[in-house]
């Protein structure tokens, strides 16, 4: 019993294992093919359709080439057979002259078929058969099933007759048939309808298909340009079947709850910055009132970073959301920024590949490749700026020679108000806000900023938004 429940484990374990590797081929099958399968909605679309009507018009073609075609031929081909066999016997009961005219008369008149006879020379060889050849392999088959003489045949010749000869004892029969007498030759008829009604259909399908697939495009292309900051097409409108509507309808109203809560924060913000301005101006009327009575420079200090961490605040909040998109020239952005590491005294190297106007928002964007220079010029000597316009795609690499951020906190850095005790953000008057804000501006175009190990020795930093 022990060895039985053995026996059957080790053959689970086996099938199991075979189970396992089928799976794992599979996988690698079905993943190479899939390279090779479009990958938009509406090209699977179309092959969803197309495929199965391809696939049963193949197999209708096929029953119909295998079973009608040819037992219609099997048929003609016996008919015709049976015809040349009895001018066979005809001739041979009635071996004189007139015996052989009647049955050449009989063969033209009543059987449509031109009968000659011809001296005893040897049949001609074979020749090469056609690639279909249904009819010359079922005609032959018929002749030596009922006439049993040595025979030639020719099916390719003239396509509108075929020619028979057959051996006789002192003479050569030739008869001309017609090839539709032995042959189903309407065929082409039904293809034809059959051909013609897949290519109606496939053209309604394919309409039909694309009505189908337009608002799924644009509700995509809409999204698309959302994520990317720039504003909807004004023709868009939920369209479609049920469900596309109610997904445009959806997308419609997230993007006005996002708008409206940009709006409410930015405005909030404003109101905030407004009094905390206006009291601000007023403790420097106070501290100007109070020149001389006592040492105020280290009051107007703290009066002047608060006002840097109030701007620093409200820029973090409007994030720049309400500008429009436009062009920019990213060889002026880089000649800038060669311009202000000469004031600041470091080296920088800026290239430029690929077009120099790209779509963006102008002042977002200037800022945030601003304050990723200007933290590598904070804590750098030497830093390189490489931008990689190609199509679809924009890249901007920032590498310095600075002390860099551990990996652990580079995440970090990215949250508002952080500032590590060895971060690159962190100055006199700095608010933790300088990455945030970059970060920000760069997903609202719909791309990201990540930081990496520079081949310099320091930070690398690198701007990825589509273009």
């Amino acid at each position: 019993m022990a060895t039985t429940d053995s026996e059957s484990m080790s053959l689970g374990t086996r099938l199991a294992r075979r189970a396992g590797i089928v799976a794992v081929v599979w996988r690698k099958f079905w993943r190479r093919v899939s390279r090779f399968m479009p990958k938009r909605l509406y090209q699977r679309s179309l092959i969803i359709v197309i495929a199965p009507m391809i696939l049963l018009q193949s197999v209708v073609a096929f029953v119909f080439m295998e079973r009608h075609w040819q037992t219609v031929t099997q048929r003609l081909s016996t008919a015709v057979t049976r015809d040349i066999a009895a001018i066979i016997d005809l001739i041979e009961t009635y071996p004189g002259e007139e015996g052989t005219a009647n049955a050449i008369r009989i063969a033209q008149d009543r059987l449509s078929l031109k009968v000659d006879i011809m001296p005893p020379d040897p049949l001609p060889a074979p020749g090469p058969k056609p690639f279909f050849s249904i009819l010359d392999q079922i005609l032959s088959a018929e002749i030596t099933r009922q006439i049993n003489r040595p025979f030639w045949i020719d099916t390719v010749g003239n396509s509108n007759v075929v020619e028979i000869r057959i051996q006789l004892e002192d003479k050569v029969l030739r008869v001309f048939a017609r090839r539709s007498q032995a042959y189903a030759s309407n065929t082409h008829i039904f293809l034809l309808w059959m051909v013609g009604t897949s290519l109606v259909l496939l053209t309604i399908a394919v309409l039909f298909l694309r009505n189908q697939i337009r608002p799924i495009q644009q509700l995509a292309e809409a999204a698309e340009s959302f994520g990317k900051g720039r504003p909807t097409p004004e023709d868009f409108r939920p369209r479609g079947a049920e469900e596309v509507r109610r997904a445009g309808l959806a997308f419609l109203q997230m993007r006005e709850r996002i708008e409206r809560q940009i709006e409410q924060r930015t405005a909030m913000l404003t109101g905030v910055s407004h009094d905390l301005r206006t009291i601000l101006t007023r403790f420097k009327l106070q501290l100007a009132l109070a020149a001389g009575k006592a040492d105020i420079e280290p009051l107007n200090q703290d009066i002047e970073d608060m006002q840097s961490m109030l701007e620093g605040y409200l820029s973090f909040a409007r994030g720049e959301a309400l500008e429009d998109t436009g062009k920019l020239d990213l060889s002026a952005l880089l000649d800038k920024l060669r311009e202000e590491a000469k004031l600041r005294k470091r080296h920088l190297t800026a290239r430029l590949t690929g077009d120099a106007e790209v779509h963006v928002r102008p002042t977002a964007f200037t800022r945030l490749v601003a304050n990723l220079v200007s933290n590598a010029f904070r804590h750098a000597k030497t830093v390189e700026v490489a931008a990689i316009h190609s199509p679809g795609a924009l890249i901007i690499t920032i590498d310095d020679d600075g002390p860099g951020i551990p990996l652990e906190n580079r995440e970090a850095v990215f949250r508002p108000f952080v500032r590590l005790d060895a971060a690159r953000n962190q100055d006199s008057s700095g608010t933790g806000l300088g990455l945030s804000i970059a970060r920000d501006i760069a997903r609202s175009h719909g791309g990201d900023v990540t930081l990496d190990d520079s081949p310099l020795g320091g930070l690398r930093a690198v701007v990825r938004v589509p273009a």
